[in-house]
């Protein structure tokens, strides 16, 4: 591909060059490829669409996994993620040792790849919150929760310029990946300061069903505000909460 230097901007086709704009900028580039219909019928590309199958399968889990949690990805995610996720669950799928390639999924894989997945690679829980915490789930009573002792918030928690405030949040997710449906609760905690005044325990438990044979998932976050004049903004728009998947159990 090409950069666009000139002062006007082109987007579409003329002759055989496309013209489009990116996140790096407004590209060009020449069309070219193998034909569709080859691609789909020619033994010789029997690879290519084994590929795309898993690929597919692979970008509808995603969806289905990002779904589950819309209420959190809305203030907690960076503009690439929905590619990142993508490319962890092909990881997923290719763990499947039981189908043949093209029919590999996410149910015969190792959905346990995902755990540590971040959301925001712009404000990672990995670097933001330093308080010991315990995730937990329990299949049998439907239990998914995350435990987090009294800490001092000032001490544990790296938060971004501006910072007055912030939340824990989490929720808890069971996917049915076939059906493409699911069951999420989620909890948060109150507007806390960030200050050296030390939290009360917190203690966050998320409900999905009983005894479920589907993939469950744990995901831990947290939101920055700025108090101004006693109301509470999301700090620079939510550009550094974070959120990640910190337990899974696959079956």
């Amino acid at each position: 591909m090409a950069q666009q230097k000139g002062i006007i901007k082109l987007r579409g086709t003329i002759g055989d060059i496309t013209f489009y704009k990116t996140k790096d900028g407004h590209l060009a580039r020449e069309k070219g490829g193998v034909d569709a219909k080859r691609i789909a019928n020619d033994p010789a590309f029997q690879r290519t669409r084994e590929n795309c199958s898993e690929f597919g399968r692979a970008g509808k889990a995603g969806k289905i996994l990002r779904a589950s949690i819309r209420s959190l990805l809305l203030n907690s995610a960076d503009s690439r993620m929905v590619s990142r996720l993508t490319q962890a669950m092909i990881k997923v799928i290719q763990a499947d040792t039981i189908s043949i390639r093209g029919l590999r999924n996410v149910i015969d894989g190792e959905a346990e790849l995902l755990g540590g997945f971040e959301f925001n690679i712009n404000g990672t829980l990995g670097s933001s919150l330093f308080a010991p915490y315990a995730g937990t789930i329990d299949r049998v009573s439907g239990e998914i929760a995350v435990a987090i002792a009294p800490f001092v918030p000032a001490n544990m928690i790296a938060a971004p310029a501006g910072t007055t405030h912030f939340k824990i949040i989490s929720a808890g997710t069971e996917i049915d990946f076939e059906a493409e449906t699911f069951v999420e609760s989620h909890s948060e905690t109150a507007t806390l300061a960030w200050d050296m005044v030390p939290t009360i325990a917190i203690d966050h438990v998320n409900m999905v069903t009983p005894n479920s044979t589907k993939p469950l998932f744990l995901v831990l976050g947290m939101e920055f505000y700025q108090e101004v004049n006693g109301q509470m903004y999301p700090l620079k728009n939510g550009a550094y909460n974070a959120l990640a998947l910190v337990a899974v159990s696959g079956l």
